[in-house]
Formats: structure tokens, sequence, C-alpha cells
């Protein structure tokens, strides 16, 4: 994967590993690179699969603009399947 910037695959290093720390119990917990960009990875197929989902819910209802309420609407699922 390319990184540019302290970023890979369109987020931040620093916001990832913010992220995976809300979860850690023991403060001194480190994340390795490769587990760094995995999870940057899994962010961006997860992000891309709910936009491209709220995309078709807006087009079901036939509406040219994707609201958050499209979002709100495949969400559920959208976790079950992740």
């Amino acid at each position: 994967m390319e990184e540019r910037d302290g970023r890979a695959g369109g987020f931040r290093k620093e916001t990832v590993d913010r992220l995976l720390r809300l979860h850690f119990r023991d403060g001194k917990t480190r994340v390795n690179g490769d587990a760094q960009l995995l999870m940057v990875e899994m962010l961006n197929v997860f992000v891309r699969e709910a936009a491209a989902r709220a995309a078709r819910q807006a087009q079901v209802e036939e509406l040219e603009k994707v609201d958050l309420e499209h979002v709100e609407k495949v969400l559920p699922q959208l976790l079950l399947d992740f």
C-alpha cells in the first residue's frame, strides 16, 4: 500500500493509532506497523462499502443525493456483514 504524508490509504496513521488505543486495556500495548496498515485497509473497505450501500439505498428511494438517513438505514446490516 502506498504511503504519503503520514497517510496510508486515506487515513492518517495517528488517527488509526488513536482508534485502536481506545480499546486497549493496557496503556503499554504497541501496534505493529503491519497491523496498523491492515487496520487502515479494513477502515478503507468499511467506509467504501458504507458509501456504496448508502448510494444504492438512495437510488432505491429514487433520490439523487445521499443523506445521513441512507447511511443509517444500511448501517445495521453493514455491521453484521463485517
